[in-house]
């Protein structure tokens, strides 16, 4: 019936784990629960072990890094049964009934997507651009999801059928972070996969710091161009590469490179305090893809 997966780095996921398993017993389903930490070798693995002593669940500490999309595709390789429920491992479940929700709607679907929300108050000022980004841009209602249904696809609580995973799957040739929800959505597009959005959403527990978030948007941000310039993504798939395309057409791209340098620090500034602008992120986001 199901196989939840859930790929760890560095986080205690004996918690999230305990619940799933309460939820599936109590839906009385077939069900395994596999959980990988990608080599982080961190002390918070001494939690995880017990997860080994919970029925249908599993817990492997890899010795070698994988990286997280491979780390995705070596779990879905594992999994016994013919759905699969993704959820990464700093995942809070708010709901009782998330696991019933999710089973009672993934059926004529190859995929159903739950959503993410973050916290009504930002933890501290040093997370404050990570935690804004995901409150007001990323976390949307089913009912808004629904209007763009492949963009607006992220792989954390989503539930994919294990053959259409195996059509796509996520693109292990990339180790940096960032877009590989984009790419695998993009490819799902392509195959006109059924896609539901559903509200049953995830909490995001552990959020990044402005420090860390900024550099993983860099990274996704390199990731993201070389989807472009291989052609690997449709231009009218994402917005900021429309843009790119737009500003390079035009030959906009090459004064703001010149002029990104000049305003970068003050950007960052913004961006590293404790009242973050979105909008400031923005100019920022599009300085650094046109550098």
């Amino acid at each position: 019936m199901l196989s939840i997966l859930i790929p760890v780095y560095n986080y205690n996921v004996y918690p999230l784990v305990l619940e799933l398993q309460k939820q599936c017993i109590d839906c009385g389903i077939a069900f395994e629960i596999l959980c990988q930490d990608d080599a982080s070798q961190s002390s918070l693995n001494a939690f995880n072990e017990n997860i080994n002593a919970l029925s249908n669940c599993s817990f492997l500490s890899l010795k070698k890094n994988l990286a997280h999309r491979e780390n995705r595709n070596s779990l879905a390789e594992q999994a016994k049964f013919d759905h699969l429920l993704f959820i990464d491992g700093d995942s809070i479940v708010i709901h009782d009934n998330f696991i019933k929700t999710h089973i009672d709607n993934l059926h004529d679907f190859d995929v159903v997507y739950g959503g993410r929300l973050h916290p009504e108050k930002c933890p501290s000022d040093n997370q404050k651009l990570r935690w804004k980004y995901g409150r007001f841009i990323e976390d949307k209602s089913a009912e808004n999801r629904k209007k763009k249904p492949y963009q607006s696809l992220l792989f954390n609580n989503t539930l994919i059928k294990k053959d259409c995973f195996n059509k796509v799957k996520f693109d292990k040739d990339r180790k940096k972070y960032g877009h590989d929800d984009t790419q695998l959505s993009y490819q799902l597009s392509l195959l006109k996969s059924k896609i539901n959005h559903i509200e049953n959403p995830v909490e995001h527990g552990d959020i990044d710091t402005n420090l860390i978030y900024l550099k993983k948007t860099k990274e996704a941000l390199e990731n993201l161009i070389s989807l472009y310039e291989e052609a690997k993504i449709d231009i009218e798939f994402v917005r900021l590469i429309q843009l790119y395309h737009f500003l390079k057409r035009t030959k906009l791209s090459l004064p703001i490179s010149k002029l990104f340098p000049l305003f970068e620090n003050l950007l960052l500034k913004n961006l590293k305090g404790k009242n973050p602008s979105l909008f400031i992120f923005n100019v920022f986001r599009v300085g650094f893809i046109c550098k």
